[in-house]
């Protein structure tokens, strides 16, 4: 299960992009973070494995408190966080087989890493996995080769071939026309009820999140205003959520804060985007 307690990130430019969100994901349910651009959803995603490091607060997976560990320990209990991003994060000249694999790095020694030597069962998984996403035979093609859609599942499956724990989805759809986004959602849904991993997405398409999603959680202003069922959904949760207008946010409350990885730029506090 994944706990977050109280999280506050500021960064140096003095923007408060989260405001003490509370929140918990279990089981093999699917939830979707949505709200207004700078609203706090990409840095609540990116908080939760500290590539954008909290300013305050708690982040529990299971019994661990990631937001405890040291440097060395974390880059240990990040193969049990998924995590798919936006942009990809593949390594463009690499193959699609390659980039699956890297999903296992964190398992071998450093030597071992280095070669790039991994298990035979790492590697049959690897074939299976990306069979399961739809790129079968399609292994040795390098990913600066591969379609958007292509190169999403390639980042899915390098997420799934790590057996995590939890897995983040930071604006899967974002880059990808209607019918590949739904062809992704409907992919990390299964992927969710038949391994029994519980799927986080920041999401801009309030549809697809409504569609998908067993869960639905509302940022505004870096605080969680709005959290319950698709169904829930209505004119006046929406209102909350995207004008801050009604219970949920404090009146009069201003202009939502900077979010710089909302908006695509480079966290002030020199984070960076890739595991």
């Amino acid at each position: 299960m994944l706990r977050i307690v109280d999280l506050d990130k500021t960064y140096q430019t003095g923007d408060r992009a989260l405001k003490g969100a509370s929140m918990e994901v279990s089981g093999n349910e699917v939830v979707a973070i949505i709200g207004p651009s700078g609203a706090g959803k990409s840095t609540l995603v990116r908080c939760i494995n500290r590539l954008t490091e909290p300013t305050d607060g708690e982040v529990w997976l299971d019994d661990t408190e990631l937001t405890a560990l040291s440097k060395r320990q974390l880059r240990k209990t990040r193969r049990d966080v998924g995590m798919i991003f936006q942009e990809y994060g593949l390594v463009e000249r690499l193959t699609v087989m390659e980039n699956v694999l890297s999903g296992r790095l964190g398992y071998l020694s450093n030597w071992n890493a280095f070669r790039r030597n991994f298990p035979a069962e790492d590697v049959e998984y690897a074939y299976e996995t990306l069979d399961r996403v739809g790129l079968a035979d399609m292994e040795n093609k390098r990913a600066d080769e591969l379609s958007g859609g292509q190169r999403q599942r390639v980042g899915i499956a390098r997420a799934v071939v790590q057996r995590p724990k939890i897995l983040l989805a930071d604006e899967p759809t974002s880059s990808l026309d209607p019918d590949t986004s739904r062809a992704v959602m409907d992919l990390l849904t299964e992927i969710a009820r038949e391994e029994s991993i519980p799927v986080l997405i920041n999401i801009h398409e309030v549809e697809l999140a409504l569609e998908y999603a067993d869960r639905v959680v509302g940022l505004h202003d870096g605080e969680i205003v709005f959290e319950g069922g698709p169904e829930d959904v209505d004119e006046g949760a929406r209102d909350v959520i995207y004008r801050g207008a009604d219970e949920g946010v404090a009146p009069g409350a201003g202009a939502a804060a900077s979010d710089p990885d909302d908006e695509g730029v480079a966290p002030a506090d020199g984070s960076t985007r890739e595991l």
